[in-house]
């Protein structure tokens, strides 16, 4: 079984390469990629239940063990991660066909996409700092060439700025990760959490975690790091933005919950406490994003960054109830993102136009569309008895017991403004009086409008069916307050 964990990274590469293979013959690439996808989805789900039953498996590259070798680590939350991935990307490879032109898809969509999710496993999955590195490469690999997908002077605008940043913050994670190795010896994580203690030079190491946390930020959308995401994710099509929005922001958090819980937690007064203050002005500034603009693709993107926020402070608040609430978020967010932008691309074609002010009445032409809006708007504010209420209230009693009240307000407040922010194209959009211009292309807007159904019908059954689901959470919750088992683990002490 400890060979088989390395499947969720293999698979999609060996997917990527064969339909690159195959460009122009989409009636042959399309129903293959959608199949693989099933089936990888089934593989990655399997891993994740043999992983919670039976305890983190490691595998070490070439046999030789942690730390001289490559370390891949299939602990509970990476394999909810990976399997969450797998079940938003599946979704996606379904809605691709609808959603792209055949030019686009020729353009190696298939191939680009198989890539991103390859390296999005890996990130999760890898237990070494300088290969989490390399997987993040993977996949911005992979995400510059889905970007450019289209035309028009804002695409290829927004493009560059996409990869600049991506770059700029590339280099430096590249500098910190030789810092530390100056420092500690080691990039394996376990064996980083083990030493890091017991250097001396704590003030540097210190130093050197707030410039990963940086790099971590920049990719995340943190505050005051996130003024590149909203038109970069908004201007490619929704497909793409879909996968963005509900994967590559959450491998950048992840990143964080990940390094700050296993390895930097020597000096917790210093870096958490600004994790938290970050996180709160995260959630602020999103919320007014989404709240400034009549565009509805822009709603949807500026509402990941709220998310972003209210996973950081999780994380920042450090006890085992608030990043049971952060993982819990995480997952929730991942799922209901990725139904939002499909949502909302389902409405642009429904409507002609993604000017909130130019649209109205779709509802009474596709209400199946309107009221998946209208649950998939409660879930992302958190109404109970969504997903999203199940993680907000995991943070808000963390935030409590932590006596950090100023933060629990505004974390409120912020629902409440995300909640209205979505109304907003519910009512001015789908309600009133039936605009001209709606399509009259019923089978494609039910097309794209089945894949978000999948995904809204999970999201509300991680809600309702939080009893099954959060004892899981608890456990992941545990292992990230204990370090213990992941290093023993890996180091199989």
């Amino acid at each position: 079984m400890t060979n088989l964990m390395i499947l969720p990274i293999v698979l999609p590469l060996i997917a990527s390469a064969l339909v690159a293979f195959f460009p122009n013959k989409l009636n042959i690439v399309r129903p293959v990629s959608m199949i693989l996808s099933v089936i990888f989805t089934i593989i990655s789900a399997y891993l994740t239940w043999y992983v919670f039953s039976n305890g983190t498996i490691v595998m070490q590259s070439g046999g030789w063990d942690a730390p001289f070798g490559i370390s891949i680590v299939a602990d509970p939350l990476s394999m909810l991660l990976v399997t969450t991935t797998y079940i938003v990307s599946t979704a996606a490879v379904f809605y691709a066909p609808s959603s792209l032109d055949e030019q686009q898809e020729r353009f190696y969509f298939y191939t680009f996409f198989f890539l991103l999710v390859s390296g999005v496993a890996g990130a999760f999955m890898t237990g070494d700092l300088f290969n989490l590195f390399v997987f993040f490469e993977v996949l911005l690999i992979a995400s510059y060439g889905l970007i450019i997908l289209g035309n028009g002077k804002v695409q290829l605008r927004e493009s560059l700025k996409y990869v600049l940043f991506n770059l700029f913050s590339s280099m430096l994670f590249v500098i910190s990760v030789a810092f530390i190795y100056a420092i500690t010896g080691t990039v394996n994580f376990a064996q980083l959490a083990e030493r890091i203690e017991s250097v001396d030079q704590q003030g540097i190491l210190t130093t050197v975690g707030i410039v990963l946390f940086f790099v971590f930020a920049v990719k995340a959308a943190v505050f005051p790091l996130y003024y590149w995401l909203p038109n970069s994710y908004a201007v490619p099509n929704p497909v793409v933005s879909a996968l963005f929005g509900a994967l590559l922001t959450k491998v950048g958090i992840y990143s964080i919950m990940r390094v700050f819980t296993l390895i930097f937690v020597h000096d917790t007064g210093i870096t958490h406490q600004i994790f938290l203050w970050l996180a709160v002005l995260t959630m602020v500034f999103g919320v007014i994003g989404a709240l400034s603009t009549n565009n509805v693709k822009l709603i949807i993107t500026y509402n990941i960054i709220p998310a972003i926020g209210f996973i950081l402070m999780g994380i920042g608040l450090y006890t085992e109830t608030s990043l049971a609430g952060s993982v819990y978020y995480l997952m929730h967010d991942m799922v209901i993102k990725g139904a939002l932008f499909f949502l909302i691309g389902a409405l642009v074609v429904a409507a002609g136009t993604s000017d909130l002010r130019k649209m109205s009445g779709v509802i009474q032409k596709f209400p199946l569309l309107g009221w998946l809006f209208f649950i998939a708007s409660l879930v992302l504010a958190g109404i109970p008895p969504f997903s999203g209420f199940i993680g907000k209230l995991l943070l808000l009693q963390g935030g409590l017991q932590q006596e950090e009240f100023l933060v629990v307000i505004i974390a409120l407040l912020s629902s409440l403004l995300i909640l209205f922010s979505m109304m907003r194209i519910f009512i001015r959009g789908f309600w009133g009086e039936v605009q001209e211009g709606i399509t009259t292309n019923r089978k494609k807007v039910r097309n794209l409008t089945i894949p978000a159904a999948i995904l809204v019908s999970i999201s509300v059954f991680l809600g309702i069916g939080a009893e099954a689901v959060y004892p899981h959470i608890e456990t992941i919750a545990n292992m990230l307050m204990d370090r213990t088992e992941y290093i023993d683990s890996v180091l199989k002490e």
